[in-house]
């Protein structure tokens, strides 16, 4: 895992703007503070799938995905990924401490973290494609409950099936919270044919207006 300055900054608001030395600073000792207080673990369960009218199926477990877009996004997929990562509590307790005692540190914090979660993604999902070419199969990108008409609420279940509390100490709360909160989960499809996944996932996401999308400039670079 590593913190991309970009993307840190991307989750700070900054779209090219010129920085001042005070947060050129903060953003360095932000980064070195998560990485060194992040307690990053991970797992992932590979499940054959089979489609029924309510949504697909992943096979010897209750989880049923519902929704047209992860339908869409896992069509043609003979196995379904689910993974789940997390970086640990002390994060959540530095953000915490942090917003109610300086908040411009917890607002740094806070987006370093975002762009560290994000990379420990990027690392297990590298893991899950080495192991689907492994059986002659390409992967999609990953879609997270949440996304689209993906169900958020299908997190618990999905906590359950997963045992990430037994095997992350990550639990899920009824507003379908996860804790630690820098945590994400995740489905990626495995198919045979040769997968498009897109660089910039913000283009198949609906919200147009998130703060946070990546936009690209006009040499197709992400910025």
């Amino acid at each position: 895992m590593y913190i991309d300055r970009v993307e840190a900054l991307r989750y700070m608001g900054y779209r090219g703007q010129s920085m001042d030395a005070n947060v050129e600073k903060l953003l360095d000792e932000c980064i070195d503070e998560v990485m060194l207080v992040s307690k990053t673990s991970f797992l992932y369960d590979i499940f054959d799938m089979e489609s029924k009218e309510e949504g697909l199926h992943l096979i010897g477990t209750t989880l049923l995905l519902r929704g047209k877009d992860i339908k869409a996004h896992l069509s043609g997929a003979e196995k379904c990924a689910v993974m789940a990562v997390t970086l640990g509590l002390e994060v959540d307790r530095r953000i915490d401490f942090y917003s109610r005692t300086e908040l411009a540190k917890a607002l740094v914090f806070n987006a370093c973290a975002a762009a560290a979660v994000e990379s420990l993604c990027d690392t297990v999902q590298g893991k899950i494609e080495a192991e689907a070419r492994s059986m002659g199969l390409e992967i999609t990108s990953r879609y997270s409950p949440g996304y689209g008409d993906f169900p958020i609420d299908i997190q618990k279940e999905l906590s359950k099936v997963l045992k990430t509390y037994e095997r992350l100490g990550l639990s899920v709360n009824e507003s379908s919270i996860m804790i630690p909160r820098k945590s994400v989960t995740a489905f990626i499809g495995m198919k045979r044919e040769k997968c498009r996944k897109e660089n910039n996932k913000c283009k198949s996401c609906k919200y147009s207006d998130c703060v946070f999308r990546k936009e690209v400039d006009n040499n197709g670079k992400i910025i």
